[in-house]
């Protein structure tokens, strides 16, 4: 059995109160929940504060370039469909300089989880403004105040993501059920996370969120299948904010579709040098 103590890593360098540390309790947990052992477990993240996490527990590890965490996640499920595989980014990593390659993570549905730790703000380079800040947020470069912020779950279902929600950093209880659920799915999975950031975003803080968050029902209350229903919930913000699962479809996966993948995972195939010595010999 995977216990607690198998996802022990390095200690933590992010500011005391951090949101940060509820998305480390709650991803933990979820891998213990489901027994998923270290050596089955591909964390890929970009730079800034999200970026250091998998550091802070265990597993494989690839640190990939600004924004560039989805291409190497996606690679390594294509090599080794049996890996467990989860991308990491903050909103700027993942909306900003990564934002394309997430749009058409979605729409490929690729076999992946990517967990974004959205605060709103770019924490590592020291406060400015992200694709996610509210709108009229002053940082040292909007003086004047951000422009009007992009909607990551509504761009998510739109794309064709399959599985797309929200998460609080401040509920690692409810985070970790998210988690687990977005790991399970066979497909394309976002987990976009309300994430404080305890230095320089005053204003969405814990006690902010906490006074607006509310989780969406399970059951027949509310039917993440249902689309509309799911754009609709997608764009409420400011007094309510849901969190929980607001879209979920099953649909075939990008790897599925690929004919060359069926049968044995291809990091456990064998090569024949045979096979490509035509291909090499036009380079000569």
């Amino acid at each position: 059995m995977v216990e607690l103590s198998d996802y022990s890593g390095l200690n933590p360098t992010w500011c005391p109160g951090c949101g940060n540390f509820g998305i480390l309790k709650a991803l933990n947990s979820a891998l213990v929940e489901l027994n998923i052992e270290p050596h089955r477990l591909l964390l890929v993240s970009g730079i800034g504060q999200a970026g250091k996490l998998p550091h802070y527990t265990s597993g494989n590890i690839f640190n990939s370039l600004h924004g560039r965490p989805v291409p190497p996640a996606i690679g390594a499920k294509i090599a080794n469909r049996e890996l467990v595989v989860v991308a990491i980014s903050g909103d700027g990593d993942a909306y900003g300089e990564g934002g394309n390659h997430f749009i058409h993570a979605c729409r490929r549905n690729h076999d992946i989880t990517y967990l974004v730790h959205d605060n709103q703000v770019y924490g590592l380079t020291k406060g400015q403004a992200s694709p996610t800040s509210d709108t009229g947020f002053v940082t040292k470069t909007t003086p004047s105040g951000a422009a009007p912020p992009i909607n990551p779950v509504t761009l998510a279902i739109a794309a064709g993501a399959t599985f797309v929600s929200r998460g609080f950093a401040g509920d690692a209880e409810h985070l970790t059920d998210l988690i687990k659920k977005g790991i399970n799915h066979k497909g394309f999975a976002l987990i976009d996370i309300l994430q404080p950031c305890v230095s320089f975003n005053q204003k969405n803080t814990f006690q902010w969120y906490r006074q607006r968050v509310y989780k969406l029902p399970e059951g027949g209350e509310y039917d993440p299948a249902d689309k509309a229903a799911a754009l609709g919930k997608a764009q409420e913000w400011g007094d309510k904010i849901p969190i929980g699962v607001i879209y979920r479809q099953e649909a075939p996966t990008y790897e599925d579709q690929i004919p060359a993948l069926a049968g044995a995972p291809l990091v456990t195939r064998e090569i024949s040098p045979a096979q490509v010595e035509n291909v090499i010999t036009e380079f000569l």
